[in-house]
């Protein structure tokens, strides 16, 4: 099962926002999905589903595979239940409620668009094929304005990441790309390695890390890789470019030794990566995160610069931060973020 992802929103760093499981002895259904958006005729809209076993309308949502992440599965999920891919968000509040079997069931929530730009093409081909589900357990789908949405649900708490929503986009909060900040997989170990440091590769679960990579960066819409071109790097960012199609770039700035000779051009990459508005992933080494994170912190609203790893290591091997970034008046802010450990299978 996939790590949850831990939003850094409310200023406690890296703690789950469905709080503790109030049913000790109940075992724990982990879902994940998304309330899907977009503003028509100026009207913020979102899509709701109908099951016709329960005859009720929620969210799009649904279990987690084996060795499925968060993400993974909340893309498709919805991709599933309503028939058209998506691009994750930033994170919304989840649910944790009692199933009428008594299980505790635990839901994982994200904003979510449709993905329908031309730039979505990559982290498309990088997801797996989904097949729709049959009409018995999802008939209809429709996208209703927020107050038709809020009557229409079915369970009142499925208001509350309605309600979240709202707020993000009345803050300007709701509409971003994201920047990726990814260390490494697992690395030979130094003393173990008698060749250059530049071609130190990456273990055998180095490898199994960087695949697991793969349905995380799709399901946020990477569409950029920029890497250090040391080999364990690029090595971690191969399996997204191979499943995409994309080019990544390799630059010599985010490698060890050119950052300790010159960090401000690391501290420049991720100031143009956040300028952008194209959805990036940036893959380094564990003495770079310091700078990377820097500068992360001072573009960040406070709450989240407050949560961002500030103790060594700061990422382990293979993990990565989603950074949620909207555009301003006073230019790129991160809004959100999020620290993902995708499973190994």
């Amino acid at each position: 099962m996939g790590v949850p992802s831990s939003a850094l929103r409310s200023g406690v760093p890296l703690v789950d926002t469905l709080g503790p499981t109030h049913v000790s002895h109940a075992p724990v259904i982990e879902s994940a999905g998304a309330l899907v958006w977009r503003v028509h005729d100026g009207e913020l809209q979102v899509r709701l589903v109908h099951r016709p076993r329960y005859d009720d309308w929620s969210w799009p949502k649904g279990k987690l595979d084996p060795g499925e992440t968060f993400q993974a599965a909340a893309a498709r999920e919805v991709a599933e239940e309503t028939g058209k891919p998506v691009i994750l968000g930033v994170p919304l509040p989840g649910l944790q409620y009692l199933t009428p079997e008594g299980r505790v069931k635990r839901v994982h929530y994200w904003a979510a668009r449709k993905a329908s730009r031309r730039s979505d093409a990559g982290a498309l081909a990088a997801r797996a094929p989904v097949p729709p589900v049959s009409p018995q357990e999802i008939d209809r789908a429709a996208w209703l304005s927020v107050d038709d949405a809020a009557r229409r649900l079915t369970r009142e708490a499925d208001r509350t990441p309605l309600d979240a929503l709202v707020r993000e986009r009345a803050e300007g909060r709701l509409a971003t790309h994201v920047v990726v900040i990814a260390r490494h997989g697992k690395a030979v170990a130094r003393s173990a390695w008698h060749g250059d440091e530049q071609d130190r590769p990456l273990t055998p679960a180095g490898h199994a890390q960087a695949v697991a990579m793969v349905p995380v960066l799709a399901a946020y819409g990477v569409e950029a890789m920029v890497t250090s071109r040391w080999d364990r790097c690029a090595q971690s960012i191969a399996p997204y470019a191979r499943a995409s199609g994309l080019a990544s770039l390799s630059s010599d700035h985010l490698t060890e030794a050119q950052h300790e000779r010159a960090p401000s051009r690391v501290a420049r990459t991720v100031r143009e990566l956040l300028e952008s508005e194209r959805s990036s992933v940036l893959c380094t080494h564990r003495p770079v995160l310091p700078t990377v994170l820097d500068v992360l912190g001072q573009h960040s609203r406070r709450a989240v610069a407050n949560a961002l790893p500030a103790n060594d290591p700061f990422l382990e091997p293979g993990e990565m931060l989603v950074a949620h970034v909207a555009r301003t008046s006073k230019g790129p802010r991160v809004v959100a973020a999020e620290k993902v450990a995708p499973p190994l299978h």
